[in-house]
């Protein structure tokens, strides 16, 4: 009996353990195609649409600069004065020059004659040439000086903007180094976006662009492509596009960071939940168990937008597939499976 007893425990946990055995139980999903907008978002820093730093065209002294950083100016709008005194000193450097050089020319003259004769040699002749040629160039860099100088003397600002920088004090030399003063226009902005070539042929100019700055939240700013550009970097593969943003209250500075949103339409895509996803160990690569007649195939799929706890499924999956949503752990490629609601 005792040994009858230890049989039937035996059988009993055979089939208990063949009931374990059995095919792997999972949850099924039907996925479906929908039509899934594509929108990219691109990081920028934002500029100003045009930049002028101011600077005399020659080396000045600086008498007194009227306007200071975060100074409001009007194109016309006069905003260094130069000394003028620098314009006496060239004028003297000029006559000085241009009374050496009447004596230069006299001697050149008498030198010309004396080749003429014989009386001199021929490199003592092309001496005396050169000598005259470079006292002629120093005349003519005095001139064009002395012109620039009377030009210069008050410098006026090409835009309406704003100052954004200052390198001088009055009574400092401009020594042809930084500017003295940049003025930056504000209205519009602009921002440089590099895109993916994969859009090249879908981005225009006008195309709505939207915009969030860090500094003012989830606001949104609405910007036009105005430029596209015609090549595509080789090394990154993108293609840089100039997009306008107005401003006429002034609000967005050059510096701010931006996020630009760029709408390239929409398109039929296949969504499975995210629960449905298996990740490869030791790689980046999804994939998804995909159920037909009673077994399991483990199918790789290229993967979107996420979008809540959906995935965009750009390749790997077709509509009104069954996938596997639970039960994935005991599952292998080609495994029999049953399943449970």
């Amino acid at each position: 009996m005792v040994i009858a007893a230890l049989a039937l425990v035996s059988c009993g946990n055979k089939d208990a353990d063949k009931k374990q055995e059995g095919k792997p139980q999972v949850k099924l999903t039907t996925v479906s195609q929908q039509e899934v907008p594509q929108t990219e978002t691109y990081t920028a820093t934002v500029e100003s649409d045009v930049k002028n730093n101011i600077s005399p065209n020659i080396a000045q002294r600086i008498n007194r600069i009227l306007v200071d950083v975060g100074d409001r100016v009007s194109r016309g709008q006069v905003l260094v004065q130069l000394d003028a005194a620098n314009q006496d000193q060239l004028q003297l450097q000029l006559q000085s020059a241009q009374i050496q050089l009447q004596h230069q020319q006299i001697e050149f003259n008498r030198t010309a004659e004396l080749y003429t004769s014989g009386g001199i040699s021929k490199s003592e002749y092309e001496s005396a040439e050169t000598q005259l040629t470079v006292q002629q160039k120093q005349v003519a860099m005095l001139r064009t000086q002395l012109s620039q100088a009377s030009q210069n003397t008050q410098l006026t600002s090409p835009i309406s903007g704003v100052v954004t920088a200052r390198n001088y004090d009055n009574g400092d030399m401009y020594s042809m180094g930084l500017p003295v003063l940049t003025i930056e226009q504000l209205n519009p902005v602009k921002l440089i976006c590099n895109i993916s070539e994969t859009y090249f042929k879908d981005v225009t100019v006008g195309m709505p662009v939207d915009i969030q700055l860090d500094a003012y939240g989830d606001e949104l700013f609405g910007g036009k492509v105005s430029i596209v550009y015609p090549s595509i970097d080789k090394a990154t593969h993108t293609f840089p596009v100039e997009v306008n943003l107005p401003n006429s209250d002034q609000r967005v500075r050059p510096g701010m960071f931006a996020r630009a949103t760029v709408n390239f339409g929409s398109v039929e895509r296949v969504l499975i939940p995210d629960m449905a996803l298996v990740k490869q160990v030791g790689a980046g690569d999804r994939y998804v168990y995909v159920y037909k007649d009673g077994k399991v195939k483990y199918q790789k799929v290229e993967l979107g937008k996420h979008m809540g706890d959906q995935y965009e499924v750009i390749s790997g999956v077709t509509p009104n597939s069954q996938i596997v949503v639970a039960g994935q752990t005991r599952l292998k490629d080609g495994a029999e499976v049953e399943v449970v609601k």
